[in-house]
């Protein structure tokens, strides 16, 4: 199944570095979403980010954990982020962590895909099922 809509982000909450030596810093920080379309309610996601001196190469990890409806669905589950910039070149993978769902959202699984419009827009499509609790 897939389900699409848009989100906004909120209390981008960055934390002085933990780690910040030789031009590359690493530190935390957390912000809240809202989720609107197949997929409504919200987030609160915990990034670890790495900066460098490059501007275009960084990286972080998130955990999220959301909590609403999907597809009318009453429930939430948590995803992981793995993001990468080099120079530029992104790549992202939004992973849906297995048995973290509860509800009527118990046994889902899938992968979460972002997208920014050049207008500073947040989109998403999630690709899901739900299956049998082991």
């Amino acid at each position: 199944m897939t389900a699409q809509g848009t989100f906004d982000t909120a209390g981008w909450d960055a934390k002085p570095p933990f780690d910040d030596r030789d031009g590359v810093a690493l530190g935390l920080v957390s912000m809240t979403k809202t989720f609107h379309g197949d997929l409504t309610g919200t987030s609160v996601v915990h990034l670890m980010v790495a900066s460098t001196p490059v501007e275009d190469s960084r990286a972080y990890v998130a955990l999220e954990r959301i909590e609403g409806a999907l597809e009318g669905r009453k429930g939430g589950f948590v995803v992981a982020h793995q993001a990468m910039s080099d120079r530029g070149g992104q790549s992202l993978t939004i992973t849906i962590v297995p048995d973290s769902g509860v509800g009527e959202l118990t046994g889902i699984t899938g992968r979460m895909n972002i997208i920014i419009a050049p207008d500073g827009s947040h989109s998403y499509t999630l690709d899901y099922e739900l299956r049998e609790r082991k």
